[in-house]
């Protein structure tokens, strides 16, 4: 017998991912029509106009220092900036960051929870001037009925970080408490801090260069090296001159030399024709 066509309509209005178990019963054709149609790309809306600057820069900031640790140590981390996250059958949302530990590191148009067999490990929002209701009260309770591990929330205006973690067998987050004024991210592995009114990331005491600051460091690098190589430059033209003056003398000496021989060549050849000179005559008074 012929299984059923599975089937699943997707709002444009209100973009859902299908219930688990309807999406269990789909074919990989029928996944792969429904993974195409999601949304990747939205409107911008009234209710959550975009906050200019102050509210993009320190999330790439912070996708661009962790994705750069990340590298660096070799650890499989998706991050992620407004990234549409589908889980089966909720509301669509796109944290500002999100990170998904131990997945393949590559480019996605959304995250679908059922497609990619794992949900958002952290969440992170970034609060500017929009509304703090959203970020502090509505997103504490749904991240973590989703069972998003940890959530932070940035408030860059008024210079706070706060963090939640799910507690353990529950779907209600708890507080992080600082530490020294850091909170600890168990997720990451890492101490998240405030400098001023920017958030960033520690290891120990060491914070994670973010890219203007490795762009920074580079530049004085290629400063440096290029001052050596200027440096080494001069020393090796010295040191071809000073060779070139003493080939020249060299040369010199050795012009000086082949006229002394000359030279000496000469008085022998004309003492031995004054021998000869001085012989004849003896012979010619005997």
């Amino acid at each position: 017998m012929q299984r059923a066509p599975t089937s699943w309509e997707i709002d444009p209005d209100d973009p859902r991912a299908p219930p688990q178990e309807l999406w269990d019963r789909m074919t990989p054709e029928e996944r792969q029509r429904v993974l195409d149609t999601l949304p990747s790309e939205f409107e911008v809306s009234e209710a959550s106009p975009p906050e200019g600057d102050f509210h993009f820069n320190p999330k790439v900031a912070a996708r661009d220092a962790l994705g750069g640790y990340f590298q660096r140590i070799g650890r499989r981390v998706y991050l992620a900036c407004e990234l549409p996250v589908y889980y089966p059958a909720e509301r669509m949302f796109a944290p500002d960051l999100i990170a998904v530990l131990d997945v393949e590191v590559k480019e996605r148009a959304h995250w679908s929870v059922s497609a990619e067999g794992k949900g958002v490990d952290l969440a992170l929002e970034i609060l500017w001037s929009g509304r703090s209701k959203k970020d502090l009260e509505d997103n504490v309770i749904r991240y973590a009925s989703l069972g998003i591990s940890e959530y932070f929330v940035f408030d860059r205006r008024r210079r706070r970080l706060r963090g939640f973690r799910l507690a353990q067998g529950s779907a209600r987050y708890q507080p992080i408490v600082p530490q020294d004024g850091r909170l600890t991210s168990a997720v990451l592995d890492l101490d998240l801090g405030l400098e001023e009114d920017r958030l960033r990331f520690f290891q120990g005491q060491t914070a994670l260069p973010e890219t203007r600051e490795l762009l920074a460091r580079l530049d004085t690098m290629v400063g440096g090296l290029e001052t050596r190589i200027e440096q080494t430059e001069r020393r090796l033209d010295e040191e071809r001159q000073r060779a070139d003056e003493e080939r020249q003398r060299a040369d010199e000496e050795r012009q000086r030399a082949d006229e002394e021989r000359q030279r000496a060549d000469e008085a022998e050849r004309r003492l031995a024709e004054a021998l000869a000179e001085l012989t004849r005559l003896k012979r010619e008074r005997r």
